[in-house]
């Protein structure tokens, strides 16, 4: 028996959370059983919780959409017991029992090894927040965007995401300007290595010009909508936006003229279904060039019992940094 995160929905459509001693036999098939130490809290958990978000297919649900752990026991000749494993992604969590329990059993294809330098607490102070960030990164740097060619833009900075990409870009040499709606923030930021606090204020007012003052020389946005329809037209000319989150919404009431004036690109940013060796590649670049001080700074520690609030907490936008969920606590 083990304590598990049970989301239950009643016979009105109404989901209630609550921390339940559950059976093996009641984890979903897989290939691979992993004992967990951690997982994270991220957007998409806060709607697993609570309405779903059309993101959760069956109840009673276990969500969690990341992890990390042990493998306790596997069917697949690349894991074997004791090995270190980290998982995101894949719906994990949305349609399939997920990391807010003390045991998962998944698909092998669906776990990477921890890499070198990374233990599982780490792991999951990255997450997959931390995760999309390097890949956001990774993205612009494919892009042509390097060190010495002009401020980055990070919004939603404050955020998980943006809290791992504002840390690696500036341990990288970039200079980081980070969005945020919170000005209790700024001091966080700038211990990050934020170099420049920009208000929300600033970029959530629209206007008619599809161009402004070239400023920008990448960007990750976590934000869409309305400040991203704005960044796009404060672009430098071949400059590029790596797009990883909605908080802001999903339209983009933008034109075209930023793309054919000044050849900006729009980047989607997809964590979920990303290729094995990419994923590696990012992990990889993770232990390398995300700077383990500045992560420790990140971290609210957590436990399976305070997944509920905290779940609310995130859909306001009240969640700082990096939530790390000690699931055996």
């Amino acid at each position: 028996m083990f304590n598990a995160l049970i989301v239950e929905k009643d016979e009105e459509g109404k989901t209630s959370a609550a921390v339940q001693e559950i059976s093996e036999d009641r984890l979903p098939e897989g290939e691979v059983t992993v004992a967990i130490d951690y997982s994270t809290v991220n957007y998409k958990d806060g709607l697993c919780i609570g309405p779903g978000g059309g993101l959760v297919r069956n109840y009673p649900h276990v969500p969690g959409i990341d992890f990390a752990g042990t493998v306790e026991s596997s069917s697949d000749d690349r894991y074997k017991a004791g090995d270190k494993v980290v998982l995101t992604g894949w719906r994990v969590g949305e349609a399939h029992w997920g990391g807010y329990s003390q045991k998962a059993r998944v698909k092998a294809d669906w776990l990477v090894p921890l890499p070198a330098g990374l233990d599982s607490r780490q792991a999951m102070a990255v997450g997959t927040a931390g995760f999309t960030a390097m890949l956001a990164v990774m993205a612009l740097e494919d892009h042509g965007l390097s060190a010495g060619k002009g401020p980055v833009l990070v919004t939603g900075a404050a955020g998980g995401v943006g809290s791992v990409a504002t840390a690696i870009l500036a341990n990288l040499g970039h200079e980081v300007s980070g969005v945020t709606g919170r000005p209790e923030t700024a001091d966080y930021l700038k211990s990050l290595g934020a170099t420049q606090i920009v208000a929300r204020e600033e970029l959530n007012e629209t206007t008619k010009r599809p161009l402004e003052a070239e400023t920008w020389a990448g960007c990750v946005d976590a934000v869409g909508g309305e400040m991203l329809a704005r960044v796009l037209g404060q672009m430098k000319y071949g400059a590029s936006v790596a797009a990883v989150g909605l908080a802001g919404g999903a339209g983009l009431p933008a034109t075209v003229i930023p793309f054919l004036l000044r050849g900006v690109n729009l980047l989607g940013i997809d964590s979920v279904m990303q290729p094995y060796e990419n994923r590696l590649r990012a992990w990889e670049r993770i232990a390398k060039d995300l700077p383990m001080d500045k992560l420790e700074a990140m971290i609210q520690p957590a436990t399976l019992g305070d997944l509920p609030g905290l779940g609310r907490d995130i859909l306001k936008g009240q969640v700082k940094g990096r939530v790390v969920v000690d699931v055996n606590a």
